[in-house]
This record gives structure tokens, sequence and C-alpha cells, in this order.
């Protein structure tokens, strides 16, 4: 697994070693960052400059990737201590230690953000085990505790066969399968 763009193009990632993590893949990735940066035409916001969080972060890699193509900070939320280990890692082999927080809690029941993730953020990361209904509390969780700003963009990544239905104070902008992962490009409104 590596960076696929921006300053830190192929810069190796580790991973948590388990079942618990499933890292997005390279392609997907790519395709994700190409849909943020050239194909939401529905969005106001950027890549260059944002705050991202990353739920169920893993080893860290959406928001390593984001770090890579400009956003200027990243906050990484996993429960697990070895993603959060993996995280720490990889955004020091990446030279952005300073410009992480790392916070071990369940994103399917999150608190208020602290300080240091400069919330609301303009970009939040939510890949969340599959079939395991974790993506919609942590949906609501984002819009209600204030850790994603109104306009603000959340990429949600599920199972290909799985549907997310419409959520309270977000709109689809753009859903794209690929192989087992469909993605879900959602912005909170107003």
């Amino acid at each position: 697994m590596r960076i696929v763009g921006g300053a830190f193009r192929g810069r190796k990632l580790i991973a948590p070693k388990g079942i618990e993590t499933r890292p997005t893949s390279d392609r997907v990735r790519e395709s994700v960052f190409n849909v943020i940066e050239h194909g939401l035409a529905d969005w106001a916001g950027a890549l260059a400059g944002a705050a991202v969080v990353d739920l169920f972060a893993g080893s860290g890699a959406l928001g390593l990737e984001a770090m890579s193509r400009g956003a200027r900070r990243a906050t990484f939320i996993d429960r697990a201590g070895a993603a959060a280990q993996a995280v720490k890692k990889n955004a020091a082999a990446c030279g952005v230690w300073r410009d992480v927080t790392i916070l071990k809690l369940d994103a399917a029941h999150l608190p208020p953000p602290p300080l240091a993730a400069e919330a609301p953020c303009q970009i939040a990361f939510l890949d969340a085990p599959y079939g395991a209904g974790l993506t919609l509390p942590a949906l609501l969780g984002l819009r209600q505790r204030g850790w994603l700003e109104a306009g603000g963009l959340t990429v949600a990544e599920i199972g290909a066969e799985d549907e997310l239905p419409p959520q309270p104070g977000y709109d689809v902008l753009d859903a794209r399968t690929y192989g087992a992962a469909k993605v879900v490009f959602l912005q909170t409104r107003d």
C-alpha cells in the first residue's frame, strides 16, 4: 500500500495486522481523490488547505492521501490501538506528524471534537467495516457533534451491495462502485 498522488506519492504505508482492518486499495483511493479534485461540480469546497477527519482510520491512508494532496491538517479516529500506532508511524514517515491528531475513539459514538482537530472540518472520510451497521451512526455523529462544517464533504465507503438510505442533513452528490466497494460522496446541508 502506497500514497498514490501528491507530495508523498510512492511513500509506503504500513497497515495494522489482523482482520479488523481492511485498507482502501490504492486504485480506489486514486479514484476517490480524482472525484474529489475534479468530479464534484456541486461541491464548492476544496482539498487544498482543508482540515480533514478520517474515521475508522486503520492505516490512515485516506487522511494521509488528503494531506499529500494539500490538506493542511488531519484527525484520525480508530478504536484499535494497533491502528493508532500504524497512523503514527505512517504520519512520521510522511513528515506530517505535527499536523495530525490521533484519537482512540469509537467512531460510531463520537464525542464533540477536541480543539486540536480544528473542527468543524471540511472533509470527512468514513470507512467502517462493511455490514457492521456503523456507517449511519458515524454520519449522525459527524453532523450532530460538530465535526463537519455546513457544506462539508463526507466520503463514505460501504460494501458494493450495501445501500446507504437518505440521511437527514446530507445530500448525495455522487456514488461509484469499485469492485467490492461503493463510495458515496455526501454534502452536509446548511
